[in-house]
């Protein structure tokens, strides 16, 4: 516990008693099992996967109200529990700072020491610019990272005043730089100006539009599964299943929880992140139920990725072919191929 101690000033405590409602979890649910920071920091050394929320959403602009993470956890907690080999850890809210870069470095100092320790966060989140801390608590170690994000739209616009709009371009071109490669999974072509893609394209960095990856979401596993962090704006999931996002088109709720499953099977994927979720949006709870079947599906990713199960693709897959080398052994992937700009195909 004295190596995780140094952390609590950041940290806000759980509330069972609010969370559950005052009903007690049955044996087998999440609820029953979780090591909770509630009355005094829990000893977290067996843990495996470790949650925190963080409820900042100045990022969007002045004026925003914080969101309820605490209703997300209300249904995680409700799930049951397939994952037995997988100790998990809720570490509460990480508190909002005076002022914006007081959250970033309160977060990024979280992330950091737990993800120090070998153990993989999951961030619940407000605003996607809290990426930024999920990426600076991954380069004060100065090695080369892979990341991947699913958003509907590319936060490059430096023509906004919302950091949450273009905090990707500090974030991939700042120096000094670790981002080794970037991917970004699920744009809508309509809201994505041609001269993001081509930047990226510059950079040399893969673009994938939703309309592709929806043919053929396994294509995804390999390009999730290489990532070192992983960013999810509900923003790329449909209106139909998220009632708090505007937007008509985007992912399915199963997609939404199949992306999320490869990214748990990432050996390396030590900080996740899921933005986006705003309470007032949220009357009925379909959101908090959508992001907790996310959560839960992440953790099946992770349970089989510790268990060393490996997805075998066929090589006929109409997929390029790439490999890797992980310790002394040679693994091979099929990578799918990226929209460039050029690409004339019309996919949303």
């Amino acid at each position: 516990m004295s190596d995780f101690f140094k952390i609590t000033d950041f940290l806000e405590p759980v509330q069972l008693s609010v969370i559950s409602q005052d009903e007690p979890y049955h044996n087998g649910q999440i609820g029953n099992s979780i090591i909770l920071y509630e009355n005094e920091f829990p000893d977290i050394t067996e843990a495996d996967v470790v949650f925190v929320s963080c409820a900042e959403e100045r990022g969007k602009g002045p004026g925003k109200k914080p969101a309820g993470q605490d209703l997300i956890r209300h249904e995680f907690y409700k799930l049951y529990n397939w994952h037995s080999t997988l100790t998990l850890a809720d570490l509460g809210n990480v508190k909002t700072g005076a002022s914006l870069a007081d959250t970033y470095a309160a977060l990024k100092a979280v992330v950091r020491d737990i993800t120090a320790a070998g153990k993989t966060v999951v961030i619940i989140g407000g605003s996607h610019d809290l990426t930024l801390a999920q990426y600076y608590a991954c380069s004060d170690n100065r090695k080369l990272i892979e990341a991947a994000c699913i958003d509907a739209r590319i936060d490059l616009d430096m023509n906004s005043m919302a950091k949450a709009d273009h905090f990707l371009m500090e974030m991939l071109t700042g120096e000094p730089n670790f981002i080794r490669h970037y991917n970004h999974i699920g744009f809508q072509s309509y809201l994505v100006h041609p001269h993001m893609l081509e930047t990226l394209d510059k950079l040399r960095f893969d673009c994938f539009r939703l309309g592709k990856v929806r043919e053929n979401m396994e294509e995804m596993e390999p390009v999730l599964r290489q990532a070192d962090l992983v960013t999810f704006d509900i923003a790329a999931v449909a209106n139909a299943f998220i009632p708090g996002n505007s937007l008509p088109n985007g992912f399915t709720g199963d997609e939404a929880c199949a992306l999320m499953r490869y990214a748990g099977l990432s050996p390396t994927a030590r900080s996740i992140g899921i933005y986006g979720y705003d309470a007032m949006k949220d009357p009925s709870d379909v959101t908090a139920k959508q992001i907790s079947q996310m959560l839960w599906y992440f953790l099946e990713g992770r349970n089989r990725g510790s268990r060393g199960d490996q997805r075998q693709f066929h090589r006929d897959s109409p997929v390029g072919r790439d490999e890797v080398q992980r310790g002394q052994h040679l693994e091979s992937f099929y990578i799918p191929r990226p929209c460039r700009p050029s690409d004339t195909q019309l996919h949303k």
